[in-house]
């Protein structure tokens, strides 16, 4: 059964990236038309887009339309283009009234129009095109009015008629709060009692939790945060109305795309490996560490992180860790990452105080990430909350022994290695503290150092398989679920 799907999403890699649900959309957007459905993805056409490396025709039906967003007026155009590496029609919303800034996500006062503009603009070009969707799926609080717009403004629309909506969470810490005052936004006239109540007498309306309210079905990036993000301590204020509609929320743990993350075919990279030739991991590493100029044995164990430098990844777990370990143990380190200023301070400071033996790089590349998947041999995740994650997935694939804080997708992914037994992926720790953190990464250097186990360990991660193939299949699952009544 083939089934037609329109995805809403802020971003989309390789159009436009600031993290995991840019991979995701792309990747399960891919997954869904290979196999065989109909499937078209609607995002913003942003400045920061770069046209000159896509291949686009304007859709002629989709040009200049007008918007009015409350008391707001716009005017919108619509260009096509493939997803790379597939066949699938990703929909890029021109309106440079709104997409024209200096970065994808801002503090304006209108960053609530600018995607709601997104959202009833997929609408729009779903009416335009005479094309009816089974499925309308939102990704997080960018798309979260989209399963109320189509019960309160598109309902009179047969072409809606029998269409279900998923909402899924990728991040449960941005929410898309906006005043109350600019209710008038949404456009919904004397429907405006369908709004949370309570949350526009406190003055604010949460774009998300109307997604959540909403939505015929609610997912969210792993079984273990599904639980999560029902209790107090990881909802974010949003426990009580996740715990009401408990029974239409899943947890769908994210696959990999490894036509991008593979060490076997990887474009980034001289050398190619797999389980069975290792040899090539350690030639490349040793081209990392004349690359970067790190001053020691190239057997020495390299620990590597790719991360936003932000409170959600644990970055203060390693204020007192990674110093103490640096002057006691044999390690060295290599960082990648942009963020909060304290963050970026550490790292800065690290290198300056361990020269030759910490290298931190401020920002992002998407080369020099796959490099250190590939020649690190340990990845450090102490998420203080980890939604998914997928760098701990990446490094099991590329044979880097991921070292995970137990939460999210991370408790769901990674499997703390068993000596006695030989099973296990990675090395998991409980406590969110820095003397847990240490003991960790103690138990990883330890293990490093007898090779049998270390070479056990290190394929066991790589014969794992999380991808799209797999976790692809339990969305279609559900969308079917769905449709079934």
């Amino acid at each position: 059964m083939s089934l037609r799907v329109c995805f809403v999403c802020s971003e989309a890699a390789p159009f436009a990236k600031t993290g995991g649900l840019a991979d995701v959309s792309s990747a399960l957007t891919k997954y869904l038309h290979g196999s065989g459905h109909d499937v078209r993805l609607f995002m913003p056409f942003y400045k920061q887009i770069r046209r000159e490396k896509l291949t686009t025709r304007p859709v002629e039906a989709l040009q200049r339309i007008p918007l009015q967003i409350g008391a707001h007026r716009y005017e919108f155009s619509v260009t096509e283009a493939d997803l790379p590496g597939s066949k699938a029609s990703v929909f890029l919303i021109e309106c440079p009234a709104l997409y024209e800034r200096s970065a994808l996500y801002t503090f304006d006062a209108d960053e609530h129009l600018r995607f709601l503009l997104l959202t009833r603009a997929a609408f729009e070009c779903c009416q335009r095109l005479r094309w009816s969707p089974q499925i309308l799926h939102c990704h997080d609080w960018h798309t979260g009015f989209g399963p109320l717009f189509l019960k309160a403004l598109y309902s009179w629309d047969q072409l809606f008629a029998s269409t279900k909506t998923v909402m899924t969470i990728h991040n449960i810490g941005y929410q898309g709060v906006f005043p109350a005052s600019d209710v008038g936004d949404l456009g919904l006239g004397d429907q405006t009692y369908l709004l949370h109540q309570d949350d526009l007498r406190n003055g604010q309306i949460n774009s998300l939790k109307h997604g959540v309210m909403y939505a015929n079905s609610i997912t969210t990036v792993s079984p273990t945060y599904a639980n999560e993000i029902c209790t107090d301590e990881y909802g974010m204020g949003l426990q009580q109305v996740l715990r009401e509609r408990a029974a239409s929320l899943t947890g769908i743990l994210n696959g990999v795309d490894y036509d991008e993350w593979d060490p076997r075919h990887d474009p980034y990279l001289p050398l190619h490996f797999d389980p069975s030739t290792l040899e090539s991991k350690k030639a490349l590493k040793r081209q990392f560490f004349d690359r970067l100029k790190l001053q020691t044995d190239p057997g020495t164990p390299l620990v590597g992180i790719v991360t936003r430098l932000a409170s959600q990844k644990g970055i203060e777990l390693l204020f007192d860790t990674l110093p103490r370990l640096l002057a006691s143990r044999d390690m060295v380190f290599v960082g990648l990452g942009s963020g909060d200023a304290p963050y970026e301070q550490f790292f800065e400071k690290l290198q300056k105080d361990f020269p030759g033996r910490v290298v931190f790089h401020r920002g992002y590349s998407d080369e020099l990430a796959h490099w250190i998947e590939a020649a690190s041999d340990m990845f450090l995740m102490p998420s203080l909350y980890e939604p998914c994650g997928l760098n701990q997935m990446y490094s099991m694939r590329y044979g880097t022994v991921p070292i995970v804080r137990k939460t999210g997708g991370l408790a769901d992914s990674v499997h703390h290695y068993d000596p006695s037994t030989g099973r296990g992926t990675g090395i998991v720790f409980k406590d969110f503290s820095a003397v847990a953190l240490t003991q960790a990464l103690g138990t990883a250097l330890d293990l490093y150092a007898q090779p049998e186990h270390w070479t056990r360990l290190v394929r066991n991660g790589m014969s794992e398989d999380f991808s799209w193939d797999k976790q692809g299949a339990k969305y279609v699952a559900l969308y079917k679920r769905l449709l079934r009544g």
